[in-house]
């Protein structure tokens, strides 16, 4: 037997215990913490920037493009998209729950791949972003100016060159969006000037294209060398343009006569944001915002920590009079319901040592069976990590449902001990060996049953299964875990802290003096109440029609009321 295996090895019982107990403290640092588990399934977003095209241009030349090729994307559920007159075309592909992101990321990254040849020119230039996060933001951040040294754009560029990057490292995040962009060359062409020398606009691109490039000419001194030489050196023929009086002297057509027509003759040319479709405001201060979503699976008040640690390191750097505020972010609801989840596990771990107290009438008994919650308890999180859950509102809810059931086992281990003690006057070893005995079977029937009865609501599907999965998990783990503690560790509690009672007696005549006329009189006043139920359950027996009859009169009653209710 299971119980006796154990009573004569009481050390190995006391270490199958604190194993259990150490694993789930590793696990509560390692467990990701979220408000709610990833009830909606994998996403993959596909970005892509058209400067310049309207919302129909943007769908037709890179959205639909984009989309034809995802077709039929192993695992995935359906496409959205939107095309803005901003230029921007952005492409969610949602995978079925249960797909590794990484793979669906990779999936659609190949299938982006096809499709890149037959976009635009100027939109692969700006590049494709394949990133893998979640619908909702994690978080705002504004960056401000208190001094008004730097206006909007200043700030845009500094988010986006600066900050946009190093962010998206942080681990936990899954994409990084700038509400701004970058420095820019704006150069601003004057149709009535372009008409009147003769030139169109691809006269001005081209001219851009000879003009704004790096070249590479090769080295003076290269390899081979000739013998005794010491020194080589790049030649430099013709760097990227940098500055608006470099971009104004860019010739456009050279005349017959000798004259050029150059870039400030026909357009204004000055530094500015290459974007202009976006305003972002701080309490009426200009900002540059940066939302983030955090990566699928992540631990949200992790990641909202280390973003915070990252800026607040970088703080040092910022430029005079800037600073960064965070007008939105969840991480402070999470941690209130949490906190208010944990609040709720502590009051009930106290509620229930007070009434097993009452009703056992023994403080030893009591604590036997409070030792059983912690070691369930942290066990309960082992199990967590175990199945890739994350420390939530529901799969706390389950633990805080199970504390009420999860020393019931414990209990009938101890009422059982104590009682064939009280009747027959054995010790306390030799009680709880002959407990088990009676009981064993009992205690595994009965997690048996609580586990047929949450267990099948772990496979239902969809989001559905997602969210209930979690839930039912965590009882059943509770549960098998608790009948583990109540056949290794419980027994070899009881015969080493019980104390001998006579023959006779009961368990709360050994309470402490203080105690003791208070559970006295209550056990007074349940026993009668024992014996007024044993009684009516004698009677029902006996009377057995009578009280079937009764009960369908009850069931058809409730029936009739349900079937009125609006």
């Amino acid at each position: 037997m299971i119980s006796k295996f154990f009573l004569n090895r009481p050390v190995f019982a006391w270490v199958i215990a604190i194993a259990i107990m150490s694993a789930g403290a590793l696990s509560i640092r390692f467990l990701p913490v979220s408000r709610y588990p990833n009830i909606a399934p994998p996403t993959i977003a596909v970005e892509a920037y058209y400067p310049g095209a309207s919302a129909e241009t943007v769908e037709n030349a890179v959205t639909q493009v984009i989309e034809n090729v995802m077709t039929g994307l192993d695992g995935m559920i359906y496409l959205s998209s939107t095309s803005d007159s901003s230029g921007t075309s952005r492409i969610e592909a949602t995978f079925l729950p249960g797909i590794d992101p990484d793979v669906a990321w990779s999936k659609v990254q190949n299938k982006v791949q096809q499709a890149t040849a037959s976009l635009p020119q100027v939109v692969r230039e700006h590049g494709i972003n394949v990133t893998k996060a979640t619908r909702n933001y994690m978080m705002a951040i504004a960056v401000i100016c208190d001094n008004g040294s730097m206006d909007k754009i200043d700030l845009m560029d500094y988010a986006k060159s600066n900050l946009e990057k190093i962010l998206a490292r942080v681990p936990g995040v899954g994409e990084v969006q700038v509400y701004g962009s970058e420095y820019s060359m704006r150069i601003w062409i004057e149709p009535d000037k372009l008409t009147d020398y003769g030139l169109t606009v691809e006269d001005v691109i081209a001219a851009l294209k000879a003009y704004n490039v790096e070249v590479s000419a090769g080295q003076f001194g290269g390899a081979p060398a000739v013998k005794g030489q010491r020194l080589s050196a790049p030649i430099i023929v013709q760097h990227y343009l940098k500055s608006p009086e470099e971009f104004k002297a860019i010739p456009i057509r050279v005349n017959t006569d000798g004259s050029i027509v150059k870039m400030k003759d026909i357009a204004r040319v000055e530094l500015g944001s290459e974007r202009y479709d976006i305003l972002a405001e701080y309490n009426g201060q200009p900002a540059a915002f940066i939302v983030i979503r955090k990566m699928p699976g992540a631990n949200s008040l992790k990641t909202a920590d280390r973003i915070k640690a990252k800026l607040n390191e970088m703080s040092k750097y910022f430029p005079p009079g800037v600073k960064v505020v965070y007008p939105y972010e969840t991480a402070p609801f999470t941690r209130a319901a949490i906190h208010e989840v944990i609040k709720a596990l502590y009051q009930a771990i106290i509620l229930v040592f007070l009434v097993m107290l009452l009703f056992m009438g023994n403080f030893r008994a009591t604590v036997i069976t409070s030792i059983a919650i912690p070691v369930v308890v942290l066990g309960t999180f082992a199990c967590l990590g175990l199945f890739g859950f994350s420390i939530n509102m529901l799969t706390m809810f389950a633990m805080v449902l199970a504390i009420g059931f999860l020393v019931d086992d414990a209990i009938v281990v101890v009422e059982n001990v104590e009682r064939i003690m009280n009747e027959e006057g054995l010790s306390p070893r030799q009680a709880t060996a002959k407990s088990m005995e009676q009981i064993t079977s009992a205690l595994i029937g009965v997690g048996l049953v609580l586990t047929a009865l949450f267990g099948p609501i772990a496979f239902f599907p969809g989001s559905t299964g997602i969210i209930y999965r979690q839930f039912s998990m965590t009882i059943c783990a509770t549960t098998v875990l608790s009948v583990i503690v109540a056949l290794v560790l419980t027994p070899v509690l009881c015969a080493s802290i019980l104390k001998p009672i006579p023959k006779g007696h009961e368990p709360a005549e050994s309470a402490p003096r203080f105690l003791r006329p208070i559970l006295l009189q209550f056990d007074r006043g349940f026993f009668k109440i024992r014996d007024i139920i044993v009684g009516l359950v004698g009677h029902s027996i006996s009377k057995t029609l009578r009280y079937i009859f009764v009960y369908c009169l009850i069931v058809v009653g409730l029936g009739y009321i349900f079937l009125r209710m609006p």
